[in-house]
């Protein structure tokens, strides 16, 4: 089986992100593994684990898997690691976006993550040279998946105004719990 696995903070999860693991599923793997983090290395504005949970639990199916227990690492290459062992004789990719390319050589445990497929999805323009230097390794690379570019914190911002346009990007039912929850209102 392959088994995809799609590591965020999803705060909150958007219509991109679950096109992007649709496309993978659709062209690629059999399972899409999403793993929203605890904590995240670069974030401070995460709301709490379980209100993100909730929302991405809108899109679980039985290749769509919320996972819930690998979200307390603080590391990717942690994350593959369990996952690897729980799907012992799987094929494990990892999805992340093209724009992180630039800093992804400074991941903890860069050689540890690059033994495993790794799927690139297009994000933004990006000088392709930096593509060069993982010629190497087992990279698959996706054109954009969606025509928008979107982002949470666009998203977020979109909400703390009350701009009715965020449905463009989010799912009703997501906006709907965001709102009961009284969700990014800071």
């Amino acid at each position: 089986m392959k088994i995809a696995v799609y590591v965020g903070s999803f705060n909150p999860v958007h219509k991109g992100h679950i096109k992007v693991a649709k496309t993978v599923l659709k062209k690629l793997v059999d399972k899409v593994i999403i793993v929203p983090t605890l904590n995240y290395w670069d974030k401070n504005n995460l709301i709490y684990i379980n209100n993100r949970i909730n929302m991405l639990k809108f899109y679980e199916t039985n290749n769509i898997i919320i996972d819930t227990k690998n979200n307390k690492y603080e590391y990717t290459y942690q994350v593959l690691r369990n996952i690897k062992k729980e799907y012992k004789n799987s094929e494990i990719y990892l999805i992340i976006g093209n724009d992180i390319l630039e800093n992804f050589s400074k991941w903890k445990n860069i050689n540890e993550i690059l033994k495993y497929n790794i799927i690139v999805i297009k994000r933004n323009n990006i000088d392709l040279n930096i593509y060069k230097q993982y010629e190497k390794y087992n990279f698959i690379y996706l054109d954009k998946v969606s025509k928008k570019e979107i982002s949470s914190t666009v998203v977020r911002k979109m909400i703390l105004e009350n701009n009715k346009e965020v449905l463009k990007y989010i799912d009703l039912k997501v906006y709907n719990y965001i709102k009961r929850n009284n969700l990014y209102i800071y």
